[in-house]
């Protein structure tokens, strides 16, 4: 029996592996989005003589409060997630995994920098 080659017919990765898919985004979003999130609200409102350091994560503090954090780091994860959901479509498994292993990564690093950060002061 030939395989088709037909990526149409192929089953998305997401669908063939729902549970992957899913922990690979709760663990994104629990580090990047609640962790990140969380630890800089924590540490811009108990160490207020310290700024934030990401210029693009400051101009949206400044200009918007945390609703503009807010509004960044949802950005950025709609994007990444469609990056994904694109990955998946094409088979492409560096665009399916990549996103969301590079938010969680970012978000755990972040975030233990910004506790870190925190217990310093």
């Amino acid at each position: 029996m030939v395989r088709s080659r037909d990526r149409s017919r192929r089953r998305l990765a997401y669908r063939r592996r729902p549970n992957e898919f899913y922990w690979l985004w709760i663990a994104a979003t629990a580090t990047y989005g609640v962790g990140d999130i969380v630890s800089t609200v924590a540490f811009l409102r108990y160490v207020p003589t310290i700024e934030e350091a990401n210029p693009v994560v400051r101009f949206a503090l400044e200009s918007f409060g945390l609703s503009g954090l807010v509004a960044l780091k949802i950005a950025v994860y709609l994007v990444m997630l469609w990056i994904s959901v694109e990955g998946a479509r094409e088979g492409d498994g560096l665009l399916y995994y990549f996103p969301p292993v590079l938010l969680t990564l970012t978000g755990t690093y972040l975030t233990a920098s910004n506790v870190r950060l925190l217990w310093l002061a």
